[in-house]
Order: structure tokens, then C-alpha cells, then sequence
């Protein structure tokens, strides 16, 4: 007859077993062992913080001619902070002095994250526009070519195109819009991927980092909000990215830590 006191001690009895208690103590060792090979080789597997050199908040404007900032935005609900995963953060308003008063590329909203403990998914874009009732048009890399001195680097980055599903287009002017944006990460440029791989394989170093810069140009001269096409969007990015990312490398974004 099978009682409970049967199966206690049946369970006690298999548990007992000098191989199952083998099993355990290799499965112990073997645990252990694997930590210590860790550490001893050097290998990271958690992070810690590398902090900016200066926030964000302080940098010089007068760095940034031609442009001009002309409006400084912050986020007061603390929802959409914690959803954004950092407060190290600008949100301004550009506007490019050297351009026409009519161009589309006028003005321009300057976006710029930074995330000291980069063990989270980097918030793209994509999702975030299309989660508040965007519709995406166009998705597509491309690179920017930026000049210091007789060095030019190629800066990967995100070209996207939405539609205000909402908006008919004529009363408040045009209803698609690009908007741009990259990844550093570790000094270098790429999106979501790029910064995934680049911190997979960081593995002998405490630290890491990354920062999303994000912008879209657009012009409201005539009552109406106009927004650049590819070409006049793509030679202005250029042009932006090399007055602001020099800066930012220099000044701002941590360096020599991995």
C-alpha cells in the first residue's frame, strides 16, 4: 500500500544516492570553477557606470554657430522619463542662421540620450513614433559624410519617414516628416544592432556606454510647418554633425575606457 510516508522516503532514498550526489557536487565545482575562470581572465559580465565628463545641460552654445538654440524643452512627466530609462538628456531647438529664412531646414529639433549603464534595449525611433500613432514610411540607413580639417569620417545613421495618419496635410502644412538619428557607442556609429555587437563583445571592459543623437529639420515661416526633402535633409544632417559631434566626442562623451 503506497502512503505518503512511502513516497517521503522513496524520495529520500533516490536523493541519497552516492551518484546523484556526485552529480551535485561536480555541478558545484563545475559552477564555481566557471566564476573563477571568469574573474581571472579578466571577463565583465555586469558593468559599472561611466559618467559623462560634463552633463549635457552645460553645453556651450556658443560652440554650435551658425546655429542658434531657441528653445530648451524638459520633461516634466516623470512617466516619460522612466520610459525613456535615463535624465541625462537635452531636448532644444536649433536654428540655422546661414540659411534662408524660407528653408526647410531652418530650424531643427536636437534630441540627445545618454545611458551611463548601457544593459537595456536602446529605444529606437521606429517604435517609439509608430507606438504614438505615426505611420512609418521609410526606413533606411545611410551614411553622412563629416569633414575636420582634411579628415572626413562616415557616420552611419537612420533615415525615417512618417505620415500624422491624423493630419490632411493642408492645414498644418505637410503630413510627412523625416527625422535622423545614431547611436554612439563606445566611439563609435551605428544603430541598435551596432550597439548590441559592440557591447556583447566588450567583455574586457568595466565599462561601456551609449548615446542616441536624434533630429528632425522643418521651417514654420509661413504659417504652416514644411519639412525638408531626402537630399536637403541628408546635406543639412551632414552639415549639423559636424559642427555638434566634435563637441560632443571632445567635451562631453566619455573616452578611452574600453
Amino acid at each position: 500500500m503506497i502512503t505518503p510516508k512511502n513516497i517521503t522516503e522513496t524520495i529520500k532514498a533516490n536523493y541519497l544516492q552516492p551518484a546523484f550526489l556526485i552529480c551535485v557536487g561536480l555541478l558545484a565545482i563545475t559552477a564555481g570553477g566557471m566564476s573563477v575562470a571568469i574573474k581571472m581572465a579578466g571577463i565583465y559580465t555586469k558593468k559599472e557606470p561611466l559618467l559623462l565628463k560634463k552633463p549635457l545641460s552645460e553645453l556651450d552654445k556658443s560652440n554650435l554657430a551658425p546655429y542658434k538654440v531657441v528653445e530648451k524643452t524638459k520633461i516634466e512627466n516623470q512617466d516619460i522619463l522612466n520610459t525613456l530609462g535615463t535624465e541625462d538628456y537635452i531636448q532644444w531647438t536649433l536654428e540655422d542662421t546661414s540659411v534662408s529664412a524660407e528653408s526647410n531646414v531652418r530650424f531643427c529639433t536636437f534630441f540627445i540620450t545618454y545611458y551611463s549603464l548601457p544593459d537595456i534595449v536602446p529605444h529606437r525611433p521606429e517604435e517609439c513614433y509608430i507606438g504614438g500613432g505615426l505611420q512609418g514610411i521609410k526606413f533606411e540607413t545611410v551614411m553622412l559624410s563629416i569633414t575636420q580639417g582634411l579628415n572626413e569620417r562616415q557616420i552611419k545613421t537612420r533615415y525615417l519617414v512618417f505620415a500624422d495618419t491624423k493630419s490632411d496635410g493642408l492645414i498644418g502644412g505637410t503630413s510627412s516628416f523625416p527625422i535622423l538619428y545614431t547611436f554612439s557607442v563606445n566611439g563609435k556609429y551605428g544603430d541598435r544592432d551596432d550597439v548590441r555587437k559592440t557591447l556583447n563583445r566588450n567583455l574586457f571592459s568595466k565599462f561601456s556606454y551609449f548615446s542616441k543623437v536624434e533630429w528632425k529639420f522643418f521651417n514654420r515661416a509661413t504659417g504652416r510647418i514644411t519639412y525638408p526633402n531626402k537630399q536637403e535633409a541628408l546635406a543639412a544632417s551632414e552639415k549639423l554633425l559636424t559642427f555638434i559631434l566634435p563637441v560632443l566626442e571632445k567635451e562631453y562623451w566619455p573616452s578611452g575606457h574600453w
